[in-house]
């Protein structure tokens, strides 16, 4: 839809802001303290039911922390209450439509079909919300960053792939169309740094040891790349939204000129 109204705009010298989606990434490296990126992964993976512009869906994580970080994701998972989100103690409610679970389904038997291992995914809650398409989170194991992988279905899809070298896990982090929001767990400074840097995420948003959903309240939200460029809030937020006028007020009787003009007496 940006696509398409972006040229409308620019036709007639109009400006846009737009935020079109984004398909944000986690970086999980060998020194990372896995009980903090395990909680990270889960509040940002399942909550909204993966329907938010910010929802981690994909972890990249070292090989050396691959086994562990599945096993205790898998087992917080298991622990994740479904149902109606105006009951307490509830953090998965429902996909928005039949068309959002469809589309979910297809993308799980996509990741099988690509080679990945899928834990979840399924409907539940039918026989008490038969309108209602509840899912479980699903965790797909991916062999490499697919096709699929790169493109941003909205629900709870989490997609796992390994790395062993960071700057391929960069370049894989980096190698989507989207760019909204990202982050690091790591205890290596240098990490962190660099993925902070220019050399790092080339997202509109890069977080360190902290989720890519809520870090970004009252900071400069927007993206790249596909996500669209421009700010939603922040410091300057106010120049996407207003027109900058410049103005000279002379109370003088006289006119100051520039560049040299001499007018004579006549």
């Amino acid at each position: 839809m940006g696509k398409e109204l972006a040229p409308v705009v620019a036709a007639r010298l109009g400006r846009t802001l737009l935020e079109l989606g984004g398909n944000n990434g986690m970086i999980v490296a060998p020194s990372a303290d896995l009980d903090l990126a395990v909680r990270g992964i889960l509040f940002s993976a399942v909550g909204t039911a993966g329907q938010r512009c910010t929802t981690l869906r994909r972890v990249i994580v070292h090989d050396d922390a691959g086994d562990e970080l599945l096993d205790r994701l898998k087992k917080a998972y298991a622990q994740v209450t479904i149902g109606s989100p105006f009951d307490d103690g509830v953090l998965l409610g429902p996909l928005i439509d039949k068309r959002a679970y469809e589309s979910m389904q297809i993308a799980l038997t996509q990741a099988r079909g690509d080679g990945g291992t899928v834990t979840g995914g399924e409907r539940t809650l039918d026989s008490r919300y038969a309108e209602g398409f509840y899912v479980t989170p699903a965790i797909a194991e991916m062999p490499a960053q697919t096709d699929l992988v790169k493109q941003e279905t909205f629900a709870p899809i989490l997609y796992v792939m390994r790395y062993r070298d960071f700057d391929a896990a960069i370049a894989m982090h980096n190698d989507v169309p989207q760019g909204l929001s990202s982050c690091i767990f790591t205890r290596d400074v240098g990490e962190a740094e660099t993925f902070l840097s220019s050399a790092g995420s080339d997202c509109g948003l890069a977080n360190v040891n902290i989720g890519p959903s809520g870090a970004e309240i009252g900071g400069a939200f927007g993206g790249e790349k596909e996500t669209g460029g421009g700010r939603e809030s922040g410091s300057n937020a106010w120049r996407s939204y207003m027109r900058r006028a410049t103005n000279t007020i002379n109370y003088s009787n006289e006119l100051p000129l520039t560049q040299g003009i001499q007018f004579g007496d006549g």
